[in-house]
């Protein structure tokens, strides 16, 4: 028997309406353990990308290994960095998460570091002559002055681990890739779009969303753009 002219799953069409509202639940379940993965690995990153970039910026000695360790972890394949997590992580999704935080430290130390050496040294001078220690330099000047380019890392480093996340299927945890792999595997159209679109809008949207927050904490950047 052929199947039904109004059915898109038995047909296996590549836009079904049907695989959304079938597969509802499916498809939140897999988002949310994307968004959650991609949002761990990226704080964690960015705790500790921030100390490695100031280590590397007040010891001269350090930038060069610092920036060299972080350099080669990014270079090491996806799934060569998983395989070597695997005896130590198993397969778990601390295994994915761990994997993403090594990744994300290139781009965030990095553009941390940059938008630090970025600052004008007549403005710490200046802070220094106002009374300012270190710690309060630390936080109310230099930090504040190098947060567009510590965002733009943010913003590379979360949309580079929305795609990363997907690889996280060979272990059983990668959100939207979990869809993706097994749909490919049955050559299931619906599935493998659907998956698909969803990590690009979040990948958008996450962008999006830092950009805006970008804005709202660097105001002076909209004044003299």
């Amino acid at each position: 028997m052929t199947a039904p002219p109004d059915d898109c799953l038995a047909r296996n069409e590549w836009i079904c309406g049907d695989y959304l509202t079938s597969r509802r639940g499916i498809l939140m379940d897999a988002t949310v353990q994307h968004l959650q993965l991609t949002a761990v690995s990226v704080l964690i990153g960015l705790v500790i990308a921030l100390p490695l970039a100031l280590a590397a910026r007040h010891r001269r000695w350090a930038a060069a290994p610092v920036l060299g360790v972080t350099t080669v972890l990014y270079t090491i394949p996806s799934l060569a960095m998983f395989s070597l997590l695997l005896p130590v992580y198993g397969l778990s999704a601390t295994l994915v998460v761990v994997g993403l935080v090594l990744y994300s430290l290139t781009l965030l130390v990095r553009n941390i570091l940059a938008g630090l050496r970025a600052v004008p040294e007549e403005t710490r001078q200046a802070a220094r002559g106002l009374g300012y220690g270190p710690l309060r330099l630390l936080l109310t000047v230099e930090l504040p002055l190098a947060l567009p380019a510590a965002m733009a890392g943010l913003r590379i480093a979360t949309v580079s681990a929305v795609s990363l996340v997907t690889v996280g299927a060979i272990v059983g945890f990668g959100g939207l890739g979990n869809l993706i792999y097994s749909g490919m595997n049955t050559y299931f159209k619906a599935q493998v779009l659907t998956a698909s679109v969803l990590c690009v809008v979040i990948a958008v949207a996450a962008d999006l969303l830092l950009l805006g927050a970008q804005r709202l904490l660097t105001p002076w950047t909209r004044r003299t753009s």
